[in-house]
């Protein structure tokens, strides 16, 4: 499953930078997030709890961060296993344009897998399910860090 968008965000491209390496934030923004630890520069743990179709799983997995460009683009791969759920596994190709001086534009491609139960659901159901929580989540992540733009109001 791929799909790819884009999110107008009112930052600087270095702040959108800042926030996309920041695991606080990133928290904040991915759905169903409950934890989210930073084990190295490129290495984080993840807990979140995600409802697809009738199914609601506990996944916990690995986070990296490859292929970095700072502050232009990089790669977020993660895999979470959700017990007897399944597994869900991808990644992101984040790219980050400057929009004049004070805004950024984020585009991303996003390419996920799952398997076990999930899978059972049908891809129609896990494609849209898929496509409304990167949506939610780059929505979310543009309203942070658009929001705690020059100041610390970024915490909600």
């Amino acid at each position: 499953m791929d799909m790819s968008g884009s999110e107008r965000i009112e930052a600087p491209v270095e702040t959108v930078w800042q926030a996309l390496n920041d695991p606080e934030i990133l928290r904040q923004a991915i759905p169903g997030c409950e934890s989210l630890e930073k084990t190295s520069d490129t290495n984080m743990t993840a807990k979140v709890v995600l409802k697809i179709g009738p199914i609601k799983a506990k996944f916990e997995g690995a986070v990296e961060l490859q292929n970095l460009n700072p502050p232009h683009s990089y790669t977020i791969a993660g895999e979470g296993k959700g017990g007897l759920a399944g597994f869900a596994k991808g990644g992101a190709d984040v790219s980050l344009a400057a929009d004049g001086a004070d805004a950024t534009i984020l585009t991303y491609t996003v390419k996920a897998e799952v398997g076990g139960k999930i899978a059972q659901l049908g891809s129609r159901l896990i494609d849209s399910t898929s496509k409304k929580l990167a949506g939610e989540f780059f929505s979310k992540f543009g309203e942070i860090v658009a929001g705690g733009a020059g100041d610390d109001a970024a915490a909600s």
